[in-house]
């Protein structure tokens, strides 16, 4: 299963309003575990950014003057997140922006679910938090998500602290190698029936240095203390 986590930056709160992406942070995870490949740009609104926008994010207009329009970019994003399924903090705002974008671009795509699936973490945390708090800083403390760096909002930190979060609410790693499946063999008996069981587990046991040794140091403990509490839990078995 191939997902991308992904966040936005915007010069506000309403594309309706007239208002841009400026910033893409996006992770890829591949059965629950990240690959290691991303997706990060700024971007150029051409337009002012929002007081209050900016006190989120810190992005500046300034900043942003060079980098490039969200039409030169377009491919590469559909291009990362094609097939897989988005995963998003509030998934309507981001893809309402995104899809704005795209139709600002004339592109031949009216919105991102065209080629790709979307799972909302808002959504999936008010099913299993009702009533509580559940943006992503009141997640981070409830799953103990280290947020520290996060001073203020930026599109690729949040994709990795959303991350980070989105596999502790559903279960954090899923394959150990501990599975019930993953451990059964097929075995046949002397009689040639079949039957399904776990592998026999190799035993290492000590050699006779070692014994002597671990002797020696439960004498020491017995010398300092006046008891060993190993020798009488294993006098007691026998």
């Amino acid at each position: 299963m191939r997902q991308i986590v992904l966040d936005t930056e915007t010069t506000g709160l309403d594309p309706r309003q007239g208002h841009r992406v400026i910033e893409i942070g996006a992770l890829e995870l591949v059965d629950r575990q990240l690959t290691g490949r991303q997706y990060h740009v700024y971007l150029n609104p051409e337009r002012e950014i929002e007081q209050g926008a900016l006190e989120v994010h810190g992005i500046t207009e300034e900043f942003l003057r060079d980098k490039p329009l969200f039409a030169e970019i377009v491919d590469d994003l559909l291009a990362f997140a094609d097939g897989a399924e988005l995963v998003i903090h509030n998934a309507p705002f981001d893809i309402g922006f995104i899809d704005n974008e795209l139709l600002l671009a004339g592109h031949q795509h009216g919105s991102i679910t065209e080629i790709a699936g979307v799972l909302d973490t808002l959504e999936l945390a008010k099913d299993l938090y009702p009533g509580q708090r559940n943006n992503l800083d009141a997640l981070c403390k409830r799953y103990e998500v280290d947020n520290s760096s996060r001073t203020l909002h930026g599109a690729l930190l949040d994709a990795e602290i959303l991350a980070d979060v989105y596999l502790a609410m559903t279960g954090g790693q899923v394959d150990l190698g501990l599975s019930l499946e993953s451990t059964h063999v097929s075995t046949e008996d002397d009689d040639g029936h079949q039957y399904s069981g776990h592998p026999e587990l190799f035993v290492l046991k000590a050699n006779d240095d070692e014994l002597a040794l671990h002797e020696t140091r439960l004498d020491d403990i017995e010398k300092q203390s006046g008891s060993c509490a190993y020798r009488q839990t294993q006098t007691a078995e026998l």
